[in-house]
């Protein structure tokens, strides 16, 4: 999603690009099946595909809008509950299947004359020179190109190849994640309750279903991904606390790590890492893919400026103007969700009794609740240029 959001990004302005994808993104599907992995967009990452020419075809697929988001705690009883409409908002942002905006995003490269999408295209290595890299594929094929991007995920085989370091640790949980029908109507909310031994998230699909990432310790995970249906769903109706009723049906159900990881740079000269291949953050507050949105269009607006201004788009000092813009931003997002982690997936008094208190004081603190929407929706803030 984020290297073919870049590479739209930089199309309309004369650049060649070679998109690199080892599958093409899926065409078709049941009109009634939801992708397993869903991603909660924000405003922010909205106007970005907006501008980019493929918002419009992911409504015609599907995109679900959720106007109000409820998290509760499972030991302390506290709650906190947002509404986008106390801040003059339409929504809190949309939960989007991948495939649609892969799809749509995948669409939009094929409008463009000077982009070529090489697929199936397996990476082998790289060497890089003064003014060029030369790109050598599985098939033996070379490119030749001033900048690569490494876009290719938490695995980065790019970030690995270029020798760039990165930290970070696997948490004691793994996300469980399937489409579910509650016995009532979502509301068009998110729900989250916060349990010692991790979230669980229902994420409103527009045809009353809900999507879930389940976050538990991996012994718990695998015991729920070993279920039948039926026990199953009695399992989440449970964890659920039945905010929506019984759960009356549940899809396939699939099941990965989780970590926090971070590079310890996001360029080199003639390269820059965006998206998960410079960072991976607990899914807890859906940020993932929003962080790699403002990564693709920040790293844009920096090569347009090296353009117009007759700058190297793959020298060092243009790229640093890149990492210099997100990395701080990233950083501070990581640590924020690590400490959410941490706070809440625990069962220490101490912890518990603060955790509580916090959310009833922001709870009942308007302008805080005001000021945290529009920060989550990327209403405020140092935009790129595509997000505002």
């Amino acid at each position: 999603m984020v290297g073919s959001a870049l590479a739209c990004a930089l199309a309309p302005h004369g650049f060649r690009i070679a998109v690199l994808e080892a599958r093409a993104p899926q065409r078709e599907w049941p009109p009634d099946e939801v992708d397993l992995r869903v991603s909660a967009l924000t405003r922010a990452s909205q106007r970005i595909l907006q501008r980019l020419g493929a918002w419009e075809r992911m409504t015609e697929m599907r995109v679900s809008p959720y106007r109000e988001m409820h998290v509760w705690d499972a030991t302390g009883g506290a709650s906190i509950h947002f509404d986008s409409a106390e801040i003059g908002e339409p929504d809190l942002g949309h939960i989007v299947e991948n495939r649609v905006t892969q799809l749509a995003l995948w669409e939009r490269l094929g409008e463009f004359e000077n982009v070529d999408p090489l697929c199936p295209a397996l990476l082998d290595r790289f060497e890089r020179g003064d003014e060029e890299t030369v790109v050598t594929l599985r098939d033996g094929a070379r490119l030749r190109c001033r900048l690569l991007v490494g876009a290719d995920g938490r695995d980065s085989q790019v970030r690995e190849l270029a020798g760039i370091t990165h930290h970070g640790w696997p948490y004691d949980q793994h996300a469980l994640v399937a489409t579910v029908r509650p016995e009532l109507w979502h509301k068009e909310t998110a729900w989250q309750r916060f349990m010692p031994s991790g979230p669980l998230a229902l994420l409103p699909i527009d045809d009353g279903r809900c999507s879930i990432v389940w976050s538990t310790r991996p012994s718990r995970a695998e015991e729920l991904m070993a279920l039948d249906d039926d026990l199953f769903l009695k399992a989440l109706t449970e964890a659920s606390e039945r905010i929506l009723g019984e759960i009356v049906e549940v899809g396939p159900r699939g099941v990965f790590p989780l970590r926090l990881q971070h590079a310890d740079a996001y360029v080199q000269a003639g390269l820059a890492l965006v998206g998960d291949a410079a960072h991976a953050v607990h899914p807890l507050a859906g940020q993932g893919v929003n962080l790699g949105f403002l990564d693709a269009a920040a790293l844009a607006d920096v090569l347009l400026e090296a353009r117009r201004k007759g700058r190297s788009i793959g020298s060092f000092t243009t790229l640093r103007r890149y990492e210099r813009a997100r990395k701080g931003e990233n950083m501070a997002m990581l640590a924020a969700m690590d400490a959410f982690k941490r706070l809440f997936s625990n069962d220490i008094l101490p912890l518990r009794l603060i955790r509580n208190l916090g959310l009833k004081l922001t709870d009942t603190a308007t302008p805080v609740k005001h000021l945290i929407m529009r920060r989550a929706l990327g209403l405020t803030g140092e935009l790129p240029t595509l997000a505002r």
